[in-house]
Formats: structure tokens, C-alpha cells, sequence
């Protein structure tokens, strides 16, 4: 019981949950928007209000084309407010905090043929000269 625990208090996992939940959410009201406003802006514009009544007919079997449209708009709508509400400030999270650490160097340039070494190396790799402790940094 104590691991199950503390594999449910893991930060992944608990963001993960309330990412899910806030989701799901999110897509509810994506859905109501598009259902309460969309739908009904293009139905006025293109003569029928309720997308779900377009279908087309072949040798008796009835294709709802308007449910697929309905869907399709809700998705683009969801995927777009995701991407620009949480895809793109991450990103530009990261890059900020990327500029402010500048990261430790793992390795060094020989001085004898220029090959990168690993920085606590005292001999080269490739050319097998004494390349000497590592500069201080």
C-alpha cells in the first residue's frame, strides 16, 4: 500500500490527472461553444441551422455528413485553443528558461588535433598526445 501511494503522490502523476480532468473540461465547453454559436453562425449563413440535418442520400443509404462537419469543427476549435493556449507558452517557457542556464560542457577540444574529449580526460582518444588536467573553470 505504502508504493501505491507514493506512486499515486508522483508529481507526473498527479499532473497528469488534473491535466485530464481540466481536458475534459475544456472540451465540454469547446463543445457547448461550437454547438451554441458556431454551428448556429454557419447554419444561418449557409440557410440550415442545425448541421446535424445535412445528409446525402446513395441507393437508399443515408450518409449524415453534417455530424462529421459538426465533429470536425470541434476538434480544429479544441486543437487550435490547445496549441495556443498551452502548446505555444510552454515552448516559450522552456526557450527562456534554456537562455538563463547556460549548460555545463561535457566535453573539450584536444589541443593537438582538436578532437572533443571528455573534459576530465589527460589523454586523447585519437591522437594519444597528454592533453593535461582540465582548465579550471
Amino acid at each position: 500500500m505504502k508504493d501505491f501511494r507514493a506512486f499515486l503522490l508522483r508529481g507526473n502523476v498527479v499532473d497528469l490527472a488534473v491535466g485530464i480532468v481540466i481536458g475534459a473540461a475544456f472540451g465540454a465547453l469547446v463543445i457547448a461553444f461550437t454547438g451554441s454559436f458556431i454551428t448556429p453562425l454557419l447554419g444561418a449563413i449557409l440557410g440550415n441551422s442545425d448541421l446535424k440535418t445535412w445528409v446525402f442520400t446513395i441507393g437508399g443509404v443515408t450518409f449524415p455528413y453534417g455530424v462529421f462537419l459538426d465533429a470536425l469543427i470541434t476538434f480544429v476549435l479544441v486543437a487550435a485553443a490547445i496549441f495556443f493556449l498551452v502548446v505555444k507558452p510552454m515552448i516559450a517557457l522552456r526557450e527562456r528558461q534554456k537562455r538563463g542556464v547556460p549548460e555545463d560542457p561535457t566535453e573539450r577540444p584536444c589541443p593537438e588535433c582538436l578532437s572533443p574529449i571528455p573534459i576530465e580526460a589527460k589523454r586523447c582518444a585519437f591522437c594519444t598526445s597528454e592533453v593535461g588536467a582540465a582548465p579550471a573553470a
